[in-house]
């Protein structure tokens, strides 16, 4: 009888199959789910409070300049300050630093919601509420893998990222009905209390830890702790290649920063525009929901992170095709499956996790988490100028045929570093 060979089957011991992680399992984590209805909560206070904001802004100095400007104060804090304020969460308790950001988040925008506030003042108070959102969001970002282990990391964020797209389409959807019924003084005052609610959910439902270990004495200055991490981040290929695969939004959510100049090129009707416009501006996320919740639930651990190329480089792809100023029906399908391809970020996240240092991890989500956000509003600011000279659907397809070759080229940078990451998820699965 001849002799079974290596690699056949029977011939050695298969590996184990890989868990997948399901969300009921993530919900019956009482602190996962803390963390996660004191975001949707803050999510939906945010949103609410940006349409107030602009109608406020508008009625008080009829100036579109001076509506967009303050509008533009929600992007300036966490790129300026983040990568200062993130370190924090590597220095203090981060259910601590949480709260206390909440509080004070409560306070500004009580402040904001009296009636008579300046101008000036308005502006101030909003960057200082977006400043604070910083070390927050470090701050779970770093709790969020000590709660939820291995795959259950992976089904949280998926989780998580569904409630942050569906709170941005219900806040818009809600926020100006709710604003012509109470007026944007109450709208501003319903946000205070939202982050007020948010406080008391982290402090009744998640437990009290101890700051991060740190080495040596003293307590370094934001200065250093910027330079140590961003050290850590680009020093490392691998950490290298999966902040740029987060930087790349840049080029797919370009789409949704002219989405209504797109509209007015699709309709004839101007009275339909904004309704085209909140059509296309819903489909993106809409495919990031869809997307993420099959990503996460179909495919296993390594799957997701061999398919991360692939994916990203979907984000881009359907955007091309723009080019041939496709009806609306053909443009809502294209921007959708463009958002489903966005689910890769699922597992660039996982996979960032599993590269960085428990302890330093406040940092570095705090250098990504602004280096998001400036590339999501250089690119809009650049699709807006170039919408104005080209038209919107050059723009777009430009952005795609962009957006695709850096993903292409990021894909094979990243085939030789997912291997040891693929492994490290293999040998954690349940024998």
């Amino acid at each position: 009888m001849a002799a079974i060979k290596p690699g056949r089957p029977g011939g050695r011991h298969r590996r184990p199959a890989e868990r997948q992680a399901t969300y009921g399992e993530v919900l019956a984590i009482g602190e996962f789910r803390a963390l996660w209805a004191g975001q949707a909560l803050s999510l939906l206070g945010d949103q609410l409070s940006r349409v107030a904001l602009s109608v406020l802004v508008f009625e008080r100095t009829e100036s579109p300049l001076a509506t967009a400007s303050v509008y533009a104060l929600t992007y300036l804090p966490p790129i300026v300050g983040g990568p200062l304020l993130s370190g924090l969460a590597d220095h203090y308790a981060r259910r601590r630093i949480m709260i206390v950001c909440d509080v004070l988040r409560a306070l500004l925008v009580a402040l904001m919601a009296i009636p008579g506030t300046s101008f000036t003042a308005l502006c101030v108070l909003v960057f200082c509420v977006v400043l604070l959102s910083a070390p927050f969001s470090a701050a779970r970002a770093a709790l969020l893998p000590e709660l939820l282990e291995g795959d259950r990391y992976v089904a949280g964020s998926a989780l998580q990222n569904m409630t942050n797209q569906a709170a941005q389409m219900l806040g818009f959807a809600i926020g100006g009905a709710l604003i012509m019924g109470m007026g944007p003084y109450r709208a501003l005052a319903l946000d205070a209390a939202t982050f007020m609610a948010s406080a008391l959910i982290l402090v009744s439902g998640v437990r009290r830890r101890a700051a991060p270990a740190r080495s040596g004495s003293g307590r370094p200055s934001m200065w250093k702790m910027t330079r140590a991490g961003a050290r850590l981040v680009f020093g490392d290929p691998r950490l290298r290649t999966l902040v740029l695969f987060a930087w790349l939004c840049g080029f797919y959510v370009l789409p949704e920063g002219i989405a209504t100049p797109y509209a007015a090129a699709l309709t004839d009707d101007p009275q339909r525009v904004s309704f085209v416009a909140g059509l296309l501006m819903g489909s993106i996320p809409t495919g990031t929901v869809v997307g993420a919740f099959l990503f996460s639930r179909y495919v296993s651990p390594s799957g997701r992170l061999r398919s991360m190329g692939w994916m990203a480089m979907l984000t881009c792809a359907p955007l091309i095709l723009c080019a041939l100023r496709p009806p609306l029906a053909v443009v809502l399908v294209l921007w959708f499956v463009s958002g489903v391809g966005g689910a890769y970020q699922l597992a660039a996240n996982a996979a960032f996790v599993r590269c960085v240092p428990a302890e330093r991890r406040g940092q570095a989500f705090g250098l990504v988490q602004s280096g998001l956000l400036a590339a999501q509003g250089l690119g809009i600011l650049i699709g807006g100028a170039a919408a104005d000279e080209f038209g919107p659907e050059p723009v777009v397809a430009l952005a795609g045929a962009a957006g695709l070759l850096v993903a292409a080229t990021l894909a094979m940078l990243w085939t030789d570093s997912r291997k040891e990451i693929i492994e490290r998820v293999r040998a954690e699965a349940p024998a």
